[in-house]
């Protein structure tokens, strides 16, 4: 089955384990959603506080840093729409409670796409597999199907919260083995790159970062055949319904 047409999107939902994750993986994507006028919400599911290198933060200061940097890199992307899940960073499981979490912000947002993190670890890129990643995948995966359009899943949702049942189309997901489809992100890497600065506790140490952030990219074009430098981001879409 082909992929939906950005034309027949309203709205995306992208859901990930850290503060930056979409940014790094799929932020010159949502750029481009954005600018053709699709809404994009964001479900970050853990609090980040395991993140940066500064031994004088607090882990509560930085639950508070990564909460702001996030919100910032959502503004130069568009976005503004955040669901801060607050779950412990490192210790992100594929519970229930995770699923019926991620199921709520679904029916709330009612996207027709889905943007998210691999279930499956990748022993080529073993950095975009951190547990809390793979954990963030499988409960989102399972948000997705069975549980997002059976109004028997959670019912509490239903008649408490009025949450009503929503089928997603499609799910895109990042950082996978097997990837099906590529956007070229040349023209938005700048965008991209604006909002992994703005997640300065965890960027600004990095040396060379723009640089390693290019060549990530040239080399996912030249994998799918891109030329001249050109970049590009790379997902597997998994049609449903």
């Amino acid at each position: 089955m082909e992929p939906m047409l950005d034309d027949d999107v309203e709205r995306v939902l992208v859901v990930t384990a850290h503060p930056d994750d979409l940014d790094f993986g799929a932020g010159g994507t949502i750029a481009q959603w954005s600018a053709k006028g699709i809404a994009i919400s964001y479900c970050i599911c853990t609090n980040g506080d395991q993140g940066g290198n500064d031994p004088t933060i607090t882990r509560d200061q930085m639950k508070e840093i990564r909460r702001r940097e996030q919100t910032e890199a959502g503004k130069v992307l568009g976005v503004t729409d955040i669901h801060f899940l607050n779950y412990r960073d490192g210790w992100l499981a594929p519970t229930i409670e995770l699923r019926k979490d991620i199921v709520r912000v679904i029916r709330k947002v009612r996207p027709q796409r889905m943007l998210i993190q691999s279930p499956e670890r990748n022993w080529n890129r073993l950095g975009a597999s951190h547990p809390d990643h793979l954990a963030a995948g499988e409960a989102a995966i399972q948000a997705i199907y069975p549980d997002s359009g059976n109004p028997f899943a959670f019912e509490d949702l239903l008649q408490d919260e009025h949450l009503e049942p929503w089928d997603i189309k499609e799910a895109w997901v990042m950082m996978a083995e097997g990837n099906d489809h590529h956007v070229d992100i040349t023209d938005t890497f700048d965008l991209k790159m604006r909002a992994l600065v703005a997640h300065a506790s965890q960027t600004s140490h990095v040396g060379g970062f723009e640089e390693r952030i290019r060549e990530w990219g040239t080399r996912s074009g030249e994998s799918v055949g891109l030329t001249n430098g050109r970049m590009a981001e790379t997902f597997k879409i998994v049609t449903l319904g």
